[in-house]
């Protein structure tokens, strides 16, 4: 069977989907589904087939995330080509000569980027289409992709590989237009243009929104149209989550759909082989409408003017052009007694930190949120609070929702961090929620600086973000950390903060290393308070490593002479740092105030010794 020829005059039926399917089969929310092509594959054959005995005549593999960025949250990165030709081989098995397979590719990005970034993913797209392409698929299904840039791009790698059919389908967030602002009708239009065979919708909205939008596109005549709507809205029925479309609604759908001159039709998120079965059998025996172009488009959303709130106060990055810059990282309580956290913010305000950093339950210990005590430290004063934000613990809907509130309190310079997983925490048996990687969140965070939000709505304001990102120079290889961090300043980030550096070797290559970053980098500092604590540090804590020299000063040390040492081999780090770097991020260990104090105050002293010197020789 050739696919594209059948197209040209018969109603293809689709398959239903595979991940809710799946989920009413058993298996759990958090299951790499797309691994069980590896590690159960009789399952997903079983799927493959309900769906063919219901009618289903093209059939999807189990890829949509077989992508580097989606499998690397489950540590399966380096499994793309295995889990995609699996897939395709499931698929094909239960097929036979009755159905047509469609490799099946997803969007990757979670939010909008710019075009400059858009392309690093170019090769992520090439590797599961080849792989794809290698199983001996029927055609490619480009699916659920909320930008039209991206499906652009997309659909060049693809049709770059082979001649074979490319379906092109977009997942709409509101009735007629993509998340990137382009009508469907544009979209459309621009994919045909393309060369797309097939051009459609899929996810995100049920039929009756589908349906509206076809009613009010206008589409190249002679465009093959595909749709796969979800089942509705997806909701709480009787304690379970359930989507709420029936099949035989499904099927009135289906019929309407054809009016429209859609010629492919199956069905996402929520439907079942019964969805599938019943709309087959409303279709039987009928032949594709040809489409009649509405003669009214949807009109033109109104464009509100978006207002920039002025900021107040200097931002670290104003700053550290100027002058010797200090960030101080001061834990918030484990405990309901705040006051005693405040008092050695305030004593390292009156030291001379310039703004005061707070982790996010780092180590995956529970702490009082740092956006509380950020906004206390604020509004009693005047501290400038920069927040740390783990991907680990809010899911978008959350982490969305935690931004904008630091918007409206005027928190506006965060730290965005990976987090440390929930099992090694005081609280082993939460769940980390990791919905995107940092480089994700950084993009979607400078996304709200545009006014616009993780989905892709109008915010009708913009917000102001400062977005750092984190660094750790003691890594096997330095070279590639040096390319995630480009990585990361590509995605946006402001400014850099390293972690804990313990010798004056690593603080020049990170500067002959970063030379070409147009960031600032911030060193960290963290004092020893202890042979114990040098020794934990270098052998247990990832990230940290200590040179000889620390480990040899610090033995045999504990208590207060400890401490003295500890700032001693600390004031060693600023000397050297401040030849090289502008910024200095101390990190207060075991809640010990008093030692990024005093080392705020020796930054000063630096400072206005530096200006000092400077006075007497303009005045010579």
């Amino acid at each position: 069977m050739d696919l594209r020829k059948h197209l040209q005059d018969h109603i293809l039926i689709g398959d239903g989907a595979m991940a809710t399917q799946l989920y009413q089969l058993g298996v759990p929310v958090g299951t790499c589904y797309e691994e069980l092509c590896l590690t159960n594959p009789h399952l997903i054959r079983s799927v493959h087939e309900a769906y063919v005995s219901a009618g289903a005549r093209l059939l999807e593999t189990n890829t949509f995330g077989v992508n580097r960025e989606a499998l690397a949250r489950y540590g399966l990165e380096s499994k793309v080509n295995q889990i995609n030709r699996a897939a395709v081989e499931l698929a094909k098995e239960a097929a036979g000569d009755k159905a047509f397979v469609a490799g099946s590719i997803g969007s990757i990005i979670a939010g909008r980027v710019s075009n400059q970034v858009l392309e690093y993913y170019r090769d992520q797209y090439e590797e599961q289409a080849s792989a794809l392409l290698s199983g001996g698929v029927d055609g490619i299904i480009l699916e659920t992709f909320l930008d039209l840039e991206e499906l652009l791009l997309a659909f060049e790698v693809v049709r770059g590989l082979t001649d074979l059919p490319i379906f092109a389908q977009l997942a709409t967030l509101q009735v007629g237009r993509t998340r990137d602002g382009y009508t469907v009708s544009e979209a459309f239009r621009r994919l045909v243009q393309a060369g797309a065979d097939v051009v459609g919708l899929n996810c995100r909205l049920g039929p009756a929104e589908m349906l509206r939008t076809f009613e009010t596109s206008i589409i190249p005549e002679e465009t093959v149209i595909s749709v796969f709507p979800n089942a509705g809205r997806l909701g709480m029925s009787d304690g379970e989550y359930a989507y709420k479309s029936s099949p035989e609604y499904f099927a009135e759908s289906a019929l309407k759909f054809r009016e429209q001159g859609v010629r492919v039709i199956g069905g996402c998120c929520g439907t079942t082989p019964e969805h599938i079965r019943q709309m087959a059998y409303a279709l039987q025996a009928l032949s594709p409408v040809q489409r009649v172009n509405p003669n009214v488009l949807l009109e033109e959303p109104r464009v509100e003017p978006i207002l920039v709130r002025p900021r107040r106060n200097e931002t670290v990055i104003e700053l550290v052009e100027k002058r010797p810059t200090v960030l101080v990282e001061f834990d918030p309580p484990k405990d309901l007694d705040t006051e005693s956290f405040l008092r050695g913010c305030y004593e390292l305000h009156k030291a001379g930190a310039d703004v005061i950093t707070l982790a996010d339950n780092s180590l995956a210990n529970v702490r009082t949120s740092n956006m509380a005590v950020g906004t206390l430290m604020k509004e009693r004063y005047g501290i400038t609070p920069l927040l740390h934000i783990a991907c680990r613990d809010r899911n978008l809907i959350g982490q969305q929702s935690h931004l904008m509130g630091l918007h409206a309190l005027g928190i506006d310079q965060i730290l965005v961090v990976t987090g440390d997983p929930s099992r090694f925490g005081d609280l082993p048996g939460s769940s980390s929620v990791f919905d995107v990687s940092s480089f994700d969140l950084i993009k979607l965070t400078k996304q709200l600086n545009q006014g616009i939000s993780f989905s892709g709505q109008p915010l009708n304001q913009k917000a102001d973000f400062i977005v750092g990102a984190a660094f750790n120079p003691y890594v096997r290889n330095f070279e590639a950390a040096i390319a995630r961090l480009e990585r990361k300043v590509a995605s946006g980030a402001d400014f850099i903060m390293t972690q804990p550096v313990y010798d004056e070797k690593t603080i020049r290559q990170i500067y002959e290393s970063t030379a070409h970053i147009n960031v600032p980098i911030f060193i960290g500092i963290m004092p020893l308070t202890s042979q114990r604590n040098a020794e934990f540090l270098h052998n247990e804590v990832p990230g940290i490593k200590l040179s000889e020299e620390a480990l040899r000063r610090m033995k045999g040390l504990k208590g207060p002479e400890a401490r003295r040492e500890g700032i001693a081999l600390s004031q060693e780090l600023i000397d050297t740092t401040i030849k090289y770097f502008n910024g200095i991020y101390l990190i207060t260990p075991f809640n010990y105030y008093e030692m990024t104090a005093e080392l705020t105050k020796y930054v000063r002293s630096l400072e206005a010794s530096t200006e000092a010197n400077n006075i007497e020789l303009s005045n010579s």
